[in-house]
């Protein structure tokens, strides 16, 4: 793959820009102003990143969460870049593609949840679950759907994942101008999918990070092949795609950790226990153990100083040197497996290796079991699946009939106004001239695009209020 090609400024709609504009910006510059002005950026604010729409002002949402990606992606593209330069010395990448990288990186990590239900990703396993337990017994005038949607079709729907919604999202659903969505450059597009395969191609099992899971729908087939074509990549991952990923991991795998310890799910010394007992069992070394002797250092310090409370002070210091750590591990790596990762040949993920790279399975692995399958998790858990079965149960039905020869009731008419005029105005622009099978196919898109734009706040309002709950 060919730098020069992979930075592709080119947009899906040409837009020139008119001479003596003044507008000096660069063009990944316009997309990062395009993002931040979205709705569908500030919805991100009421959206669970783990715990549920705390009272608590220190925990993460959805939001905060993608600005602390965006802010290390743009340092693992200072840092990886200079790599570049300087220890790798590729002739191919020039000095200015630093700022470039960083722009791209920049607005990736604001992108890679934007497509996301509600309720955390639990909402993307209510979804999937919900059709593969009801798509055999759905019809249409009297014909399973099993038998009239393609199997790629159907598993769009059994592999569901907010990735893949991102790039829909972004490219189609927000209607700025046109039916083009934000018609962000091809460089930050190719960059968000990180997994460029279908939903017939995932393969989890396969030890190749790119078909973990699906990154565009049918739906988008030829926008993707587009893609590829303009930036070489030809059903590689963009190297991009690895540095948003690893951003993404540095942010989530300590701020859950942080976020935890702060709502007492975890204390200071079981922190300490796991990590140690984490490092037995993945067999770490020096510098994994180094890592948690300097918390323990940081709790010694803060009762030095007699804080108030040396165990916060200890951990919240901790975390940020351990993100310091990983960004320097994800430096390292992409480096290290530079021409691998050019030939689109590396299968890892840039955290996956070295003592670094076990401490961040280590907080990944006790964020989840201390976390994760805490008190308030389940208590969301078990209402967000109220809550999305429900507005399925109810909107699908209406979807399948709308803009079909089946008779539609007047309860399942009401439902369809309760769908965004954007996204029916998207789905009448893409259904044109194709097959009663595609159109049935973004029918039933046209309800998880209605889903995932909706808040956690507002996915329970509608709930209550469709339901007669006052």
């Amino acid at each position: 793959m060919e730098w020069k090609k992979l930075l592709s400024q080119e947009r899906i709609r040409p837009v020139s820009t008119r001479p003596g504009s003044g507008d000096l910006r660069t063009e990944y510059e316009k997309d990062y102003h395009r993002i931040i002005g979205s709705a569908s950026f500030r919805r991100l604010q009421d959206k669970t990143q783990v715990f549920p729409l705390d009272k608590s002002d220190f925990i993460r949402t959805r939001l905060t969460h993608s600005l602390e990606v965006s802010s290390f992606g743009k340092s693992l593209g200072q840092n990886i870049s200079q790599k570049i330069l300087q220890e790798v010395k590729d002739p191919d990448f020039k000095p200015e593609y630093q700022g470039y990288i960083c722009d791209i990186l920049q607005c990736a990590g604001l992108l890679h949840d934007i497509g996301n239900p509600p309720f955390g990703h639990f909402g993307e396993t209510v979804i999937r679950e919900w059709f593969r337990r009801n798509m055999g017994n759905l019809q249409l005038q009297g014909r399973p759907l099993t038998e009239i949607l393609t199997q790629q079709m159907q598993a769009d729907f059994y592999e569901f994942e907010g990735n893949t919604q991102a790039l829909r999202l972004v490219t189609k659903l927000h209607y700025l101008v046109d039916e083009h969505g934000m018609n962000l450059t091809q460089a930050l597009l190719g960059t968000i999918i990180k997994y460029p395969v279908s939903s017939l191609e995932k393969d989890k099992k396969s030890g190749d990070i790119r078909t973990k899971k699906m990154g565009y729908y049918y739906a988008e087939r030829e926008l993707f092949e587009q893609i590829q074509y303009t930036l070489g990549t030809k059903g590689r991952r963009h190297p991009l795609a690895f540095v948003l990923e690893a951003a993404d991991d540095i942010a989530y795998r300590t701020a859950d950790v942080e976020d935890a310890f702060k709502k007492g799910c975890i204390t200071y010394q079981q922190l300490v226990r796991e990590l140690r007992g984490k490092g037995r069992e993945f067999g770490a070394g020096e510098k994994y153990y180094e890592l948690v002797e300097a918390l323990e250092k940081r709790y010694q310090k803060g009762q030095e100083r007699h804080v108030s409370n040396p165990e916060g002070y200890a951990v919240q210091n901790w975390i940020v040197s351990v993100q310091g750590r990983l960004l320097a591990c994800a430096t390292d790596n992409f480096a290290g497996n530079y021409g691998e990762i050019m030939e689109g040949t590396y299968k890892q993920e840039l955290l996956s290796e070295g003592d670094y790279g076990i401490m961040a399975q280590a907080l990944g692995d006790i964020a989840y079991e201390y976390a994760f399958v805490s008190e308030p998790i389940y208590k969301l858990e078990i209402a967000a699946q109220t809550i999305l079965d429900f507005l399925l149960d109810r909107f699908v039905g209406a979807a399948i009939a709308y803009d079909s020869p089946q008779p539609v009731t007047a309860v399942q008419s009401k439902l369809m106004t309760l769908i965004s005029d954007n996204y029916k105005a998207i789905y009448q622009f893409y259904s044109r001239e194709k097959a009663p099978e595609e159109k049935l196919y973004l029918r039933l898109l046209l309800v998880t695009d209605s889903i995932c734009g909706m808040t956690d706040s507002y996915a329970k309002r509608l709930y209550q209020e469709l339901s007669g709950i006052v």
